[in-house]
């Protein structure tokens, strides 16, 4: 009776969780049949799924990860609230239109506003980067620099791929209504329309493929990484990177990549970059070939031609197991090694694209262990 009364609860846990997967709207939804026999037609989209540029497997010794699941880690996370700077949307409105500027929200979301154009980048506005709001790290700090009701009317929403982190179920659904075009790789499109998004609002890319909007070129480049919501849809939809050109600076977005040579082939056909905004957290040896290590952050920026770096993927969640300052310390002396210019943003504050003043200020310092008293 025990045996049968266990094998009860594991189906019955089975079943719950096959439910939550199959009717939750967090999951988004996957391509048609219609659209997966035009991908099998690219180059970089093979047995049912899309690829990257060269081999990218995840060597993860699972003994050492559990490991380092229950290890104590002081540093792992801040101490103390994140204290962040606030924006409201008059500021925003009454932006130079002759100014590029950047607000970067934490993580890898970013406010563009370029040629007179809001552009938001990645939008993960919410509390954690989970399907399940029980569960998932919790960002560090409590306050958003401004709630998504206050954003005003933005003219793009850029993404990058469907990870949680990066395209935000929540945040989507609240921006809707305040968003004039999407721009996305491959696939990713088929997540916003069913959770509300007009069609017609949305732009799908392949890699290498541009679009104009106004005065301003977007580019889908490659990224060395993979996507994913579900148990069973890894690589089912395209991630990327982007390049954002104006009439006179020239932006790139990383996404989330490992290094790889698409660095050096993006730089060559569309750098020099103004800035160059580039994932540098979230790392491990076991999956280095997907999140690029801080140090090659700096060859990667190096690669690209950029005249500046801001990390990112960083500052806002945990989602690996080094220590939540490792990232950018590991930058900034690589980047000193080989003279990178690198700025160093307070969540919601501005940099001026172009400006030879740009933030510098370690403020992550403060909240470190040996700073708490």
């Amino acid at each position: 009776m025990i045996g049968i009364s266990i094998a009860a609860i594991i189906g019955l846990i089975i079943i719950a969780v096959s439910l939550f997967l199959i009717f939750s709207p967090q999951f988004g939804k996957t391509p048609s049949k219609k659209q997966k026999v035009e991908y099998a037609k690219l180059e970089n989209y093979k047995s049912g799924k899309f690829i990257n540029q060269h081999p990218s497997p995840m060597n993860i010794n699972y003994w050492k990860i559990l490991k380092e699941m229950t290890k104590q880690a002081p540093n792992r996370n801040p101490k103390i609230n994140i204290e962040i700077e606030k924006v409201d949307s008059i500021t925003i409105e009454n932006q130079n239109i002759n100014t590029t500027q950047l607000i970067w929200f934490g993580h890898s979301t970013f406010l563009l506003e370029i040629d007179g154009k809001k552009i938001l980048i990645d939008p993960m506005l919410g509390d954690k980067p989970s399907p399940i709001s029980l569960l998932g790290p919790k960002r560090y700090s409590k306050d958003l620099s401004i709630e998504i009701e206050k954003l005003p009317f933005i003219e793009v929403v850029i993404l990058s791929h469907d990870h949680f982190d990066h395209l935000d179920y929540g945040s989507i659904k609240k921006l809707k209504g305040k968003v004039g075009q999407y721009f996305t790789p491959l696939g990713l499109g088929n997540h916003l329309i069913e959770w509300g998004v007009a069609k017609e609002k949305i732009t799908e890319l392949n890699w290498w493929e541009s679009v104009e909007f106004d005065t301003i070129s977007l580019v889908c480049t490659p990224a060395r990484h993979f996507s994913g919501r579900g148990l069973f849809d890894r690589a089912t939809t395209l991630w990327c990177s982007w390049v954002i050109k104006g009439i006179k600076d020239n932006i790139y977005f990383s996404g989330d990549s490992g290094y790889d040579t698409h660095f050096k082939e993006i730089g060559d056909k569309y750098g020099p970059f103004d800035i160059s905004l580039m994932e540098c957290g979230q790392y491990n040896e076991d999956w280095k070939l997907l999140h690029i290590m801080p140090e090659e952050t700096i060859q990667a920026s190096i690669d690209l031609k950029s005249r500046l770096l801001l990390p990112i993927h960083w500052g806002a969640f945990t989602l690996a197991f080094h220590d939540w300052t490792d990232p950018i310390e590991r930058i900034l002396n690589k980047a000193s090694e080989l003279n990178m210019p690198v700025t160093t943003p307070k969540i919601g504050e501005p940099v001026i694209v172009g400006d030879t003043k740009f933030p510098t200020e370690k403020w992550w310092k403060k909240y470190t262990t040996e700073n708490e008293n």
